[in-house]
């Protein structure tokens, strides 16, 4: 249940959506009385913009909100921040259900905040059910994000191996999927090198999280999600700068997670496998060190160039773990470098893909969601940096350019080509807040990747 959305048909303030171009129509239907007053106070219908019309003895009559023709997504997610406390009730005749639905989730959206350390001064806006909204989808669509956004805003220090680990144990539990977790030493006995050397120096162990859910009949859907609950750099320690927004260096984990939890509530038909590496790469005299070589999981030697490249590091042993059952999708989410932020912004996340009807899909769904992916190369010509003169492969490159690139293709190494993968370089992080995004943690790619799946195998 969603705490800011009612069933409650009592007495409900209503929301009118208007847009610029059917003001005018809305306005010859309106009586004089709110002609003269939204003349006086100028509303003209902008996107975002309210006017509030007056009632008999002072109260508030109904609201009218300018929104955007294109736009249904973020249209209401201002407004349970920006209204008072109460109860609204939204009066859109000409919105179908699609459109209701995505008006709906962007308020539920804007309900969000993170309260664990300190409480809102107020409370949010409350949204009556429209009859034509899907609840089902806005509530699992909106838990999701919400649990990925939690997971992502949490200090590290509230936030480490283990707890993203019963993080998933808890969503094992209320889901019925399963859930198993390799641990420190573990890790060796069981081939994940590349992960129990990035997470050794760290008191709090590594780990591998494992969780499956669906019929062992229905198409395999695999997802891979980089859990670096805290970034140091290791002994290439990364600047003060550079290393403050660290505790969301596991975003790419707590997207996947969520993820999980909306596909197993949607019941979809698939075998759904979710793999992530946990670790905190930290310094310590038992830290791995550059030059290292270590065998991975797959058999292939990597040197290490750079040990703040850690996070290629244990997504190799879980692709490589995810390949080996030859599923029909494999995703991976990772918020693996600073390149892809200079190539593309924050808001933007990087699409690296092995397969064009993947591509294309994951592409359409982004835009259709409001949700979009930007597809970068997967450039061959380039591997050969990737060369080194003692191992099969380094994690790094010597050069400066293309450093998103070089981090996809050293993952596609460990992916069979005819495999259909997609790599996604996130932010996972709103560095300012927007109507339905406060400022903090996202769940950047979640509804585009949802919305495809539910498309390919649904």
């Amino acid at each position: 249940m969603l705490a800011h959305l009612t069933s409650d048909k009592g007495e409900a303030i209503p929301i009118t959506p208007v847009t610029r171009d059917g003001f005018a129509a809305w306005l010859v239907a309106a009586g004089e009385a709110d002609r003269n007053w939204l003349k006086a106070t100028g509303f003209a219908a902008e996107p975002g913009k309210l006017g509030l019309l007056p009632g008999p003895g002072g109260r508030l009559a109904r609201i009218l909100v300018g929104v955007a023709p294109d736009d249904p997504l973020w249209s209401l997610a201002a407004l349970p921040e920006t209204l008072p406390e109460g109860r609204y009730a939204l009066d859109a005749a000409s919105w179908d259900a699609a459109t209701t639905t995505k008006a709906v989730l962007g308020w539920a959206l804007g309900t969000y905040a993170f309260t664990r350390y300190k409480e809102r001064k107020r409370g949010f806006a409350t949204l009556v059910w429209p009859e034509r909204a899907d609840r089902a989808e806005i509530e699992r669509l909106t838990l999701g994000i919400f649990l990925a956004r939690d997971l992502i805003n949490t200090p590290a220090e509230d936030m480490g191996p283990a707890e993203l680990a019963a993080a998933a144990k808890a969503l094992a539990e209320r889901s019925g999927a399963a859930c198993s977790v390799i641990v420190g030493d573990d890790l060796l006995a069981m081939n994940y090198r590349t992960v129990h050397a990035v997470g050794r120096a760290s008191v709090r162990p590594p780990c591998l999280i494992d969780l499956r859910w669906g019929s062992e009949t229905a198409p395999k859907v695999t997802l891979v999600g980089k859990g670096v609950c805290f970034d140091s750099g290791g002994l290439d320690l990364k600047p003060a700068a550079g290393m403050k927004l660290m505790k969301k260096d596991m975003g790419g984990a707590a997207i996947l997670l969520g993820l999980a939890g909306v596909l197993i509530d949607a019941k979809l038909p698939i075998r759904l496998r979710l793999l992530i590496p946990a670790v905190e790469n930290a310094v310590s005299a038992n830290a791995f060190r550059p030059m290292d070589v270590i065998r991975t999981r797959s058999g292939k030697t990597v040197e290490i160039g750079n040990t703040d490249a850690e996070g290629r590091l244990i997504l190799c042993d879980a692709l490589a773990e995810a390949d080996s059952e030859k599923p029909d999708l494999i995703v991976d989410a990772a918020t693996l470098t600073g390149a892809a932020r200079v190539a593309l912004g924050p808001d933007l996340p990087a699409l690296f893909c092995n397969d064009e009807a993947l591509a294309e899909g994951l592409l359409s769904a982004g835009v259709a969601e409001a949700d979009p992916l930007w597809r970068m190369p997967l450039w061959q010509p380039y591997r050969k940096l990737l060369d080194s003169k003692v191992a099969d492969l380094n994690n790094v490159a010597d050069s400066p350019f293309a450093g998103s690139v070089i981090a996809a293709l050293y993952l596609a190494e460990f992916v069979a080509p005819t495999t259909p993968w997609a790599h996604l370089d996130v932010m996972a992080w709103n560095g300012s807040a927007r109507p339905g995004r406060p400022e903090g943690g996202e769940a950047m790619a979640l509804r585009a990747l949802y919305a495809h799946i539910k498309k390919r195998f649904g």
